[in-house]
């Protein structure tokens, strides 16, 4: 049986539709897809296929930068030992390399600290805090994290210790008492774009301290740093945290990315490598499904010390053993995945109807901490349920949710503050500290929540629909436009076009359960790989079938032919044959 889904198909604006056509010499299904992603006028339709640094907003237009460039100018000037708090994910990382590579440059008493993520948890802990008084820090900057640690940091300043928060979370109802608190999440800020990841923060606090020092003459006998040898680590943080790839975050990814693809960083050249990627180019899919999990695979299976060290380092021989390091981490981590998943799945099905639940909250105390927002995301694609998984211990549980477009998790976590020791996040994602005792209770609650805002029983998954067309209409020329739309990613999806009365030929299952098949229609026929997918191999056999799809060029042996990625399948309605 088909999966049972939704399709949506959006609508033409022909006026539009031919004003980029003429402007910008697009195929009018490119133009259309312009409009899809809600821009309607020339000069948004030029930034947006011609990013560029000078369409940055003003960094000081984020509430207490001013604050934060000022705090930071004096603890360099004052010589202050500078702690910079991290998170263990990609986003984090990345965050904390560029803030810490750039300190370095120009302050001797630089220090970064990740937590652990079994032993100590996500954000600020007072344990962290008496070691780096320890050190003599002065001044601890948080990257990725501390919008909500208002007793850590209020801790932090009874021992002598500011603080200066960069972090893109949603924000509590009460501020930490910190020296700034960045993030444009704030509902006092004026910065028009609110959707940063936590690496575009730090990057914006840079341009502002860089901007802070020069006006106080610090680069009259140094070297100006050019900030755009960053962006490769920008664009990884910001594509890894699934931050909207629109306005500021587009510009990053893409000028990023092109960076990225000319080697100049050793350790993700190591990681390039030691990934099998050879002289594939690295576009956003490539970095998400290949590099990215690498660099996650630190913080949730070994140390995140590695990552950092990868990103940091200049020796090739050390780059290379830390890549190896990487990749047996992220070999683990698969197997674990796929052993917690197959579980839920089971679990699941022993529960009675998925469908009647509002929310899917399971815990263990088998279950690896570092893995379960992974298999949560694979939960909710399955289910199309908020899902959360919580790893126990002693009689707490630490667990990761993910939810879908239809309900604020963290808004509903809200609603479930008595039953919590702590959490934290966003709309899509989010982290709990729970009692164990309470954790039947918390499902019971949040499921109830999801029900009362939504008609569960219509919780079908949309596929969303940029164009259709006959299949004789997917040239390779069509397709090479798409590039101009890149990257790809939240808020800015890979083209989906759907052709309708289509037949399948030579259905096969291959790899780990992919569906490959050559598709018919309008007189051409193209080959299609619908991944994870194998399971409907003989329900596509002897019927006519709609088909979405995003086109592509798979090159091979010298040679370039179109191959649809599918997305979604259905039977034609008989009033479509």
């Amino acid at each position: 049986m088909l999966p049972i889904t939704r399709w949506k198909l959006s609508e033409a604006n022909a006026d539009v539709q031919s004003l980029f056509v003429e402007e910008f010499k697009l195929d009018p299904i490119v133009s259309q897809i312009l409009v899809n992603r809600g821009i309607t006028d020339l000069p948004t339709a030029r930034r947006f296929l011609n990013p560029s640094l000078h369409d940055l907003h003003s960094p000081f237009l984020m509430k207490d930068m001013k604050e934060g460039v000022a705090r930071m100018i004096r603890a360099i000037q004052g010589k202050e030992t500078i702690a910079i708090y991290g998170d263990y994910d990609a986003d984090g990382i990345t965050a904390l390399a560029i803030l810490y590579r750039f300190l370095r440059g120009i302050h001797d008493r630089v220090m970064y600290y990740i937590p652990d993520r079994v032993d100590e948890g996500y954000s600020l802990n007072r344990a962290a805090i008496d070691r780096l008084k320890a050190g003599e820090v002065g001044l601890i900057v948080t990257v990725d994290c501390g919008v909500s640690d208002r007793e850590e940091i209020e801790y932090a300043r009874t021992q002598g210790i500011d603080t200066i928060v960069l972090d893109h979370h949603e924000v509590p109802s009460a501020l930490p008492a910190a020296a700034a608190v960045i993030n444009p999440n704030r509902s006092d800020c004026p910065f028009p774009f609110k959707h940063l990841a936590g690496v575009g923060i730090v990057f914006n606090f840079l341009i502002a301290l860089r901007g802070g020092l020069r006006n106080i003459g610090f680069w009259a006998n140094r070297a100006y740093p050019n900030l755009r040898d960053y962006l490769d680590l920008v664009a990884l943080g910001t594509i890894g945290d699934l931050s909207p790839l629109v306005d500021e975050n587009r510009i990053f990814a893409r000028i990023g990315l092109e960076l990225l693809n000319e080697d100049r960083r050793v350790g993700l050249k190591a990681l390039r490598d030691t990934a099998g990627l050879g002289n594939t180019v690295i576009d956003s899919g490539v970095a998400s499904f290949a590099l990215i999990p690498r660099i996650n695979a630190a913080g949730r299976i070994g140390t995140p010390d590695d990552a950092v060290r990868l990103l940091l380092t200049e020796d090739p021989a050390e780059a290379q053993k830390i890549a190896g390091r990487l990749d047996s981490c992220n070999r683990e981590r698969q197997r674990l995945e796929k052993a917690i998943f197959d579980e839920i799945i089971a679990r699941i099905h022993s529960m009675g109807d998925a469908k009647e639940k509002g929310a899917l909250v399971l815990a263990s105390p088998e279950w690896h901490p570092g893995v379960i927002g992974i298999v949560a995301s694979r939960v909710v694609d399955r289910f199309y349920r908020p899902t959360i998984l919580i790893s126990l211990k002693d009689g707490i549980g630490k667990g990761s949710g993910r939810s879908i477009a239809e309900f604020n998790l963290y808004e509903g976590l809200k609603l479930c503050d008595p039953l919590l020791l702590s959490y934290g996040g966003h709309r899509y994602a989010a982290g709990i500290s729970v009692k164990e005792s309470d954790i039947e209770t918390l499902s019971e609650v949040l499921g109830d929540i999801v029900k009362e805002g939504l008609v569960i029983q219509e919780l079908i998954q949309e596929t969303h629909i940029d164009a259709q067309c006959a299949l004789n209409r997917i040239t390779h020329d069509l397709v090479s436009q798409f590039d101009r739309l890149a990257p790809f990613g939240t808020r800015n999806p890979e083209p989906i076009i759907c052709t309708r009365n289509v037949q399948v030929s030579y259905p096969t299952v291959v790899g780990n359960r992919h569906l490959k098949m050559r598709v018919h229609g309008d007189g051409v026929s193209c080959s299609s790989i619908w991944f994870n997918r194998g399971d409907y191999a003989q329900d596509i056999g002897g019927v006519r079938l709609d088909i979405a799809f995003t086109p592509q060029i798979n090159y091979w042996n010298g040679s370039s032919n179109i191959q649809l990625k599918v997305r979604d399948i259905a039977a034609t309605s008989p009033q479509d044959r």
